[in-house]
């Protein structure tokens, strides 16, 4: 069953730096939920010369009796040729943060989670704009909620500070 290969075995680390697997975070994930917590997935990325750097966050925030929040991040580095375009890397984005989002599913089926995709509103001109709908379309079509800027803290604020 793919939703306990690979993903599982990467090291996921918190916000502090300490490291854990994400069978650890789907038991804090359950706890979360039994209080009425949220879970938050995005994923950003950054090129850096000929490397591109993917994180992905997963949040938890808003439940019972919570002050703040706290969440987890997972890395990967990729040869940058190989999204040589804009919507390339920011489609890879969305599918890690779907990927994610299933296998949080799949162990918690009662949880809510949302997915931040880390493009502009289809209305602004910015440089994501353009994919918006599309990706909009994919991350709901996956069965998931999701939010864009500014709204999408997971990945424009969490993921992107850890893919610098």
């Amino acid at each position: 069953m793919w939703y306990t290969g690979v993903g599982f075995s990467i090291m996921w680390y918190t916000g502090s730096g300490n490291t854990l697997t994400f069978e650890d975070i789907i038991e804090k994930i359950k706890i979360h939920s039994q209080k009425g917590g949220t879970v938050f997935v995005g994923t950003d990325s950054c090129v850096h010369r000929r490397k591109c750097v993917f994180s992905t966050a997963v949040c938890l925030h808003g439940a019972e009796g919570q002050s703040g929040g706290r969440y987890f991040i997972k890395k990967s580095l990729v040869k940058a040729k190989e999204f040589p375009t804009l919507i390339q890397r920011i489609t890879s984005e969305v599918q890690n943060s779907v990927d994610i989002g299933m296998k949080i599913m799949y162990h918690c089926p009662r949880v809510k989670i949302e997915l931040h995709l880390d493009v502009s509103d289809s209305k602004k001109n910015e440089g994501t704009s353009k994919f918006s709908d599309m990706l909009i379309g994919y991350a709901k079509g996956s069965g998931f909620e999701c939010r864009v800027k500014p709204d999408a803290f997971a990945a424009s604020t969490i993921a992107d500070k850890h893919s610098k």
